[in-house]
């Protein structure tokens, strides 16, 4: 009787091996009551402003044609990633998420993204700008599709600078520069200030981004080689910590203490005369209704001549490995890179978005100070370069910072720093 049950048992199995092949390997619960492929998105939009936005965009997806769904989830930005890799490793992952550019290549290594080349058109690469597509590589295999970007802009107050007897027509171009322009902006009562011309570590712009704008744009890691103890190197993180000096650390310690009370931006309140941060900031300045006369500009160059190297961020679209539909996740992933997509999610988000043509057609419908910023980020795209996390050291900036930290504290010097940095990042992978 055992065998009996044991042959009907394999003939079953049999049957149903033979019916998942003649339906192609779908099933219907992967379609919804229409026939359509269902295609779950998962991103961390979910503000007033950004998930409307998504919605819509999805909304106008599903509409546009008959074979896909795709259903939006909204998971927290503390959450998302997290919860991605799991469900990778338990096999269930969604078919499209957001994911952050830099670490593309370090989550293809660990099988956690599908190769999405077989199912990108050819025609792909060329609407998107290619160091940002270049980022999105793993062995030259395509593992993201960049979505938005940012890079950093030098924000300053004209008004201010007219004050300071300084031309408002002509921000700094050299770190000399800015630093002059940043002595005349202070304004000092007694042993503290009322305003701070500059200091390099507010905003988004950070010790080791004005380092690789100091040493031709490279970053700590490039490739198979590292640049931590460069001259350049050195003397940029000099110059970052001399700040701190002239300023003195309890003032710049007051000045950050304000910063985190929840009060108005220190830039939009007057209190810093110039400011480092994304073009997205303009949209801060905008809805504070404060009518500030400012005026954007590059980040300078380290030396007379040299390029005004930026460094960048940005999100891509990912299928994570394991996802059910991977070719019909592409088409939607594609469909969210067109020139119509990123050109709404760009008016509505003042994002800098991936698709050349979009990023164009945005500046044009743009006016005053909108357009004058974000054209500023499209025309930088060529000074950004995008430093990846290093496949070989995941986890270098944990280790380096602290250390680029001590540095700016006046515990170790530039030179002491920046030589442990690269000593205990290398023997982090032994």
């Amino acid at each position: 009787m055992a065998r009996g049950f044991r042959l009907g048992f394999v003939l079953i199995l049999l049957f149903s091996v033979i019916l998942s092949a003649c339906s192609g390997g779908s099933d219907a619960s992967d379609k919804n009551k229409d026939g359509k492929v269902v295609v779950n998105f998962q991103t961390f939009w979910g503000s007033e402003t950004r998930k409307p936005v998504i919605d819509k965009i999805v909304s106008d997806f599903n509409k546009s044609q008959d074979e896909i769904e795709v259903k939006h989830t909204f998971v927290p930005w503390g959450d998302i990633w997290t919860k991605n890799t799991a469900a990778v490793a338990a096999g269930n992952p969604a078919d499209v998420i957001v994911n952050d550019l830099h670490s593309v290549a370090h989550r293809a290594k660990n099988g956690q993204t599908e190769d999405l080349s077989q199912y990108l058109g050819e025609d792909l690469k060329n609407t998107l700008y290619p160091n940002l597509w270049d980022s999105a590589l793993y062995q030259d295999k395509v593992h993201g599709v960049p979505f938005a970007t940012d890079n950093r802009l030098l924000f300053y107050n004209k008004d201010a600078y007219k004050e300071a007897g300084l031309d408002p027509e002509k921000p700094p171009t050299t770190w000399q520069e800015l630093e002059e322009h940043a002595k005349k902006l202070d304004v000092k009562k007694g042993n503290s200030y009322e305003r701070v011309g500059y200091y390099p570590l507010w905003g988004s712009f950070g010790a080791a981004s004005w380092m690789s704008n100091a040493d031709d744009g490279k970053g700590f890691i490039e490739g198979d080689k590292m640049y931590f103890a460069t001259a350049n190197k050195i003397e940029g993180l000099e110059w970052v910590a001399d700040w701190q000096k002239r300023l003195g650390k309890k003032n710049v310690q007051a000045f950050e203490a304000e910063f985190g009370s929840g009060q108005t931006n220190p830039f939009i309140s007057e209190k810093v005369a110039i400011w480092t941060d994304t073009a997205n900031f303009y949209t801060q300045i905008r809805d504070s209704k404060t009518d500030m006369n400012f005026g954007v500009a590059p980040i300078p160059a380290f030396k007379e001549g040299g390029r005004n190297w930026n460094e960048g961020g940005g999100f891509v679209m990912e299928v994570p490995k394991g996802a059910e539909h991977p070719k019909e996740a592409a088409t939607f992933i594609e469909y969210l890179t067109s020139e119509k997509v990123q050109s709404y999610w760009a008016e509505k988000n003042f994002d800098i978005v991936a698709n050349k043509k979009a990023a164009d057609s945005v500046v044009n419908a743009l006016e005053g100070d909108g357009k004058l910023v974000y054209e500023s980020a499209i025309n930088n795209l060529k000074d950004t370069p995008f430093h990846s996390v290093p496949v070989k050291y995941p986890d270098y900036k944990s280790i380096v910072d602290p250390i680029i930290d001590n540095a700016v504290q006046g515990k170790i010097s530039p030179e002491q720093a920046l030589k442990k940095a690269e000593k205990d990042v290398k023997n982090s992978a032994k």
